[in-house]
């Protein structure tokens, strides 16, 4: 596969600050950004709304090929997310639907249906790719792959911390849990598994600031000559 545009795929689990870290990356770059982690959680809710369910797989294929979507400019340069007309940006980020996108990644059909919407995004000057198989399965050719991770407790705490200051009540220890079971799950699926691609960089952010990871993505970036 040849891409469109140089790509940096940055994955790793649910919490290791890779959308904060490759938002910060694709800024100071100039570079288009995907959260792809954003494309399964809007099937997701999209699923809800229809009432389907996870058994109709090529139901499901035909919605992921055809999710009426748009990543719209918002207020202070924020992006609202509009799902079939609906602005679903904070909807999308309960844990209820990002269980939900969990459980629909193990589907491979759903993973086909998405997988050219996503490789679309790459265009020039360059992709800042986040997700989960960016490097290993959507963009096995990117110059730049980074694997970013940090332990279950310290991504439960940042989470707890996110939801607390949009005044959600959550029992820390049931977050740890339920992270540690979507690790498990995205781990041993059997299509993509959430696995450090070949040559990536691995990054452990438990102890590391967002500054200091950016930091050593761009020096990768600057290693293999794409800017």
């Amino acid at each position: 596969m040849i891409d469109q545009a140089p790509v940096i795929a940055i994955d790793g689990p649910s919490g290791a600050g890779k959308g904060t870290v490759s938002q910060l990356v694709a800024e100071k770059l100039g570079w288009h950004l995907l959260d792809s982690g954003a494309l399964y959680r809007l099937l997701a809710l999209a699923v809800s709304h229809h009432g389907m369910t996870a058994d109709d797989v090529e139901s499901l294929r035909v919605l992921a090929e055809h999710l009426d979507i748009q990543f719209e400019q918002g207020d202070e340069g924020k992006v609202d997310i509009v799902l079939e007309g609906e602005i679903v940006t904070q909807a999308i980020r309960t844990e209820l639907v990002g269980n939900s996108a969990s459980k629909l990644a193990q589907i491979p059909e759903v993973r086909d249906g998405l997988l050219m919407r996503q490789r679309a995004f790459s265009q020039e000057p360059g992709l800042v790719a986040d997700g989960r198989d960016m490097g290993t399965v959507v963009f096995p050719d990117a110059p730049v792959k980074v694997f970013l991770t940090a332990t279950a407790e310290e991504r439960a705490s940042r989470r707890l911390l996110q939801l607390q200051q949009k005044g959600d009540e959550v029992d820390y220890d049931e977050l740890v849990a339920t992270i540690k079971e979507r690790d498990d799950r995205d781990a041993n699926r059997a299509v993509a598994p959430l696995v450090p691609a070949a040559g990536a960089l691995v990054v452990d952010s438990t102890d590391l600031t967002i500054d200091k990871v950016v930091e050593m993505v761009l020096a990768e970036v600057k290693k293999a000559g794409i800017v």
